[in-house]
């Protein structure tokens, strides 16, 4: 590594600074192994540390690879609208409303809105989204710590795959998802059937008045995690949120928060619509700069 590679620290899906989900991205000056990148990763600590390439691809994209502590992962959310970020700021030809990262499931094209109201907010286009295998909540609830009658039975407990996969999991109410946790071991005869041990909980009641649901996230990795604001996971609760008329509407324009239980508050926006036969998913999200120094 040389002290030329550039490190931020950005905050993404937050309000303000300290909030949100905190990030790690890495402008290579020169490529740097994978197996170099995934020491950073652990050293940072974070849910995920990006690594972006020293220079523009031909056709204006960028090389991007994600790397959560324990492994290389292919999509994630905050780490896509982190690293079209610090793209704007440390590549000068830059466009300045759209930013087109190339990840290893493929391109992922970043916009830039801005409004007097809402400040700018950055969103991603995720990418095909595919519905997998339901669950008997009666089989999950115990790894989660809850009661099977206090996930809700109206909507299948089911898995969503996009590069990653996770288990999306509809609850009654914000109480049962203040308590909810992943309990690893008791979620292993899940994970031998092939259940991935990422689940992404969710209900309708909300902290604030005026956001639409409530989330959290548990992932494992050196442990079990919890994520302040799951891009991916929102991508994929787009998707769950259309296939089983969660709302009535085919298009949906959605705030969500996430992050309260572990003293992050995050909000996440999600437009998702039925557009050429699929679902189309658009995930937004401000980004708050942190820290900017060197790798040495």
């Amino acid at each position: 590594m040389t002290a030329t590679s550039r490190l931020h620290i950005v905050d993404v899906f937050a309000e303000r600074p300290y909030a949100g989900n905190p990030l790690a991205v890495v402008v290579m000056d020169e490529a740097l192994s994978a197996q170099a990148m995934q020491c950073v990763a652990s050293e940072m600590n974070f849910s995920e540390t990006v690594f972006i390439g020293p220079r523009p691809e031909r056709d204006g994209g960028h090389r991007v690879r994600i790397f959560t502590p324990a492994r290389e992962i292919a999509f994630a959310g905050h780490p896509i609208l982190g690293a079209a970020w610090v793209v704007r700021h440390e590549f000068p030809e830059a466009d300045r409303e759209t930013v087109r990262l190339d990840l290893t499931l493929g391109p992922v094209h970043v916009s830039f809105e801005r409004s007097g109201k809402e400040g700018e907010v950055a969103w991603f286009l995720a990418p095909p989204i595919s519905l997998g295998p339901t669950c008997a909540r009666e089989r999950i609830a115990p790894a989660l710590g809850l009661s099977p009658d206090e996930i809700d039975g109206r909507f299948p407990v089911q898995q969503l795959a996009a590069g990653t996969a996770a288990m999306i999991v509809p609850l009654l109410t914000l109480e049962s998802l203040r308590r909810c946790r992943l309990d690893l071991a008791a979620y292993a005869p899940l994970a031998s059937d092939g259940l991935p041990p990422l689940v992404y909980l969710f209900c309708a009641e909300t902290h604030a008045r005026g956001n639409d649901l409530c989330a959290r996230f548990f992932f494992e990795a050196h442990g079990v995690r919890e994520d302040p604001a799951t891009g991916n996971g929102a991508a994929f609760l787009g998707a769950y949120l259309l296939e089983h008329r969660y709302f009535p509407s085919s298009e949906l324009s959605l705030r969500i928060e996430q992050g309260h239980e572990v003293g992050r508050p995050s909000l996440i926006r999600l437009r998702a619509r039925t557009a050429g036969g699929g679902p189309q998913i658009h995930v937004g999200g401000k980004v708050v700069p942190i820290v900017r120094g060197e790798l040495l």
